[in-house]
């Protein structure tokens, strides 16, 4: 049964000092046969990318998440990613706090965004996070999830979010230095 999967990318694109890191959505069965999709999503790195952070993203505030074959039957809900931005001082860095917020609309989800301990305590007088004057909060992205996800996704697949039992558990997050090759190997979830 096919799942949506978040993972976080790394890599250093020609010229850079540092690595630089982006996050990835696909559906599939297992995070190996999504290597290729992987390895295609970042075209500057040439293959030569890794993965920090992986999930399958299958519970989300108390909604589990269906992936079905395309399906006219949409959820009112909607799933959204958003990539808060902070700082703290005398760090030398912005940072970042990744969300999946389940929402009506981008609106509700930004108010669920405020609500998180990084929005409340990430910034200071003079180094606020960067204000995106369309939300009014300090964001640096906001996406619904299937918009971002690849054409052949948007065309195969749908998501749904429906209320999850009480005794579903969490997702887990898998953190690491995973290289494409390693993934590809895997064949199923370690």
């Amino acid at each position: 049964m096919p799942s949506l999967y978040m993972f976080l990318l790394g890599g250093r694109p020609a010229g850079r000092k540092t690595e630089q890191h982006d996050v990835f959505f696909a559906i599939g069965n297992s995070v190996a046969e999504l290597a290729p999709e992987i390895s295609k999503s970042w075209p500057e790195l040439k293959g030569n990318l890794h993965v920090d952070a992986w999930r399958a993203v299958r519970l989300v505030e108390g909604y589990s998440v269906i992936v079905s074959e395309h399906s006219q039957a949409t959820s009112a809900m909607k799933l959204f990613f958003i990539n808060l931005g902070g700082y703290k001082p005398g760090e030398f860095e912005e940072f970042h706090y990744k969300l999946i917020i389940p929402a009506l609309n981008k609106g509700e989800a930004v108010a669920k965004a405020k609500q998180t301990a990084f929005y409340k305590h990430t910034g200071f007088p003079g180094a606020p996070s960067h204000i995106d004057d369309r939300y009014g909060i300090d964001v640096d992205d906001i996406y619904e999830i299937k918009e971002i996800l690849s054409d052949s996704c948007k065309q195969r697949y749908s998501v749904q979010l429906e209320q999850a039992n009480k005794l579903s558990t969490p997702d887990p997050i898998h953190l690491g230095y995973f290289k494409l090759a390693s993934i590809q190997a895997w064949g199923v979830e370690p």
